[in-house]
């Protein structure tokens, strides 16, 4: 039978872990949201330099697995670089630019979906472009944003149990490290799932909590 009262005693471990896949979600998932809103803007843009950039970045993240951008830029981009990356910078890096290219997307669509005659409207107020973006079209837009960032988030949440694979000393990697050493794979791997859970469950009541507000 499962045993795990043991799980008890390893606790201090996996709460480093969780400190860090905290760590890492919170800084990684605020750059990816400056990043989205700066690449979600471009994607609508009609400055075609900015359009392709923005293009190029959202349609190559998204085309390629998390696991392959956090080994390339790990390693890979050290030797291009000459400049060595410490685990938790890489990984931070890469839940940055890859939360950043979904929620670029995220971004365009809401955009897109606010009626075209609200930007009539604010420039007839006598608001410029940037203006009328900035006062009327965004915090529309931003309200139609909550869900599928709230969604994305807890996408990316997860995605940090891949960064075990760069030595980041995640919950994940924790739990990997106890298993394989003490051999309570089902026990130490059930915990670490409840830990997500926790996480997770709790930034889903938070975006609901918001989503209500700002429906008043």
């Amino acid at each position: 039978m499962f045993d795990f009262t043991q799980v008890i005693d390893f606790l201090p471990q996996l709460g480093k872990g969780l400190y860090y896949t905290l760590l890492i979600s919170i800084i990684g998932l605020l750059i990816g949201f400056a990043l989205g809103a700066i690449f979600g803007l471009g994607r609508i843009s009609k400055n075609k330099f900015f359009f392709i950039i923005a293009s190029i970045y959202v349609e190559v993240i998204r085309g390629t697995p998390v696991l392959v951008q956090a080994i390339w830029i790990f390693f890979a981009l050290p030797i291009i670089t000459q400049y060595n990356m410490d685990s938790i910078t890489a990984g931070v890096v890469v839940i940055a630019i890859n939360s950043g290219a979904y929620i670029a997307e995220i971004v365009r669509g809401s955009v897109d979906s606010i009626d075209k005659g609200q930007m009539e409207a604010g420039r007839s107020l006598g608001l410029n472009k940037h203006q009328t973006m900035r006062y009327i079209i965004w915090p529309q837009a931003f309200k139609r944003m909550i869900p599928p960032l709230g969604n994305q988030f807890i996408i990316s949440i997860k995605d940090t149990s891949l960064l075990s694979v760069i030595l980041v000393p995640e919950l994940m990697f924790q739990g990997r490290y106890i298993a394989s050493n003490h051999f309570n794979a089902v026990e130490i791997y059930t915990t670490v799932a409840l830990f997500y859970l926790v996480i997770n469950f709790s930034l889903s009541l938070l975006l609901r909590y918001i989503e209500r507000r700002l429906k008043y």
